[in-house]
């Protein structure tokens, strides 16, 4: 897998953990001398307030490799968000990272070369939770990420199983709304 990896994108849902733990990371994995080069950089050096852009960290003075950018897809607007968001969720991702070098997802000698832009989701609803279940939510996470860019590297769904099934999924929240549930 040496040839150049212009840009790749892939998404995960994982859920099914106690209240407020899913995860549904979204990625953009490319090289750093192409556009996602230049978009992380761009990201990085234009933060916007209520959504914090900070690298993906196993522990504060250690980024991970390839570099990721966690950029947050709900307004950060109190101090237990931030927190939760920018320790266990940021951690996960972290590991869900490293995870993912280690399958063969991510090729090792390219950790160096490539970037990574997370949109990453954390429930509002931590906000107003009297515990949160940050093992759960570790873990959640980093399954996310992980399934994320095993899809991106993957280019899965391909082409040819959403034009087969195009017909079969409705999106939940869709239906939902037929249901008069929304």
């Amino acid at each position: 897998m040496s040839d150049r990896i212009i840009l790749r994108a892939g998404e995960a849902l994982v859920a099914g953990g106690p209240p407020n733990t899913a995860s549904e990371p979204e990625v953009i994995i490319g090289e750093l001398d192409g556009p996602v080069g230049t978009a992380l950089a761009t990201l990085t050096g234009d933060q916007v307030v209520g959504h914090s852009r900070v690298f993906a960290l196993l522990n504060t003075d250690i980024m991970v490799r390839p570099v990721t950018l966690c950029v947050s897809k709900v307004s950060v607007t109190e101090n237990k968000y931030t927190s939760i968001l920018m320790g266990t969720v940021q951690y996960a991702i972290a590991n869900g990272v490293l995870d993912a070098v280690r399958a063969g997802y991510i090729p090792k000698e390219k950790a160096n070369d490539l970037g990574i832009i997370c949109s990453v989701w954390l429930s509002p609803g931590v906000i107003q939770a009297e515990s949160v279940d940050h093992r759960a939510l570790f873990e959640i996470q980093r399954k996310g990420m992980t399934e994320a860019i095993r899809k991106a590297m993957t280019n899965e769904p391909s082409i040819d199983w959403l034009l087969e099934n195009q017909d079969k999924i409705v999106h939940k929240y869709y239906q939902m709304g037929l249901d008069g549930k929304i």
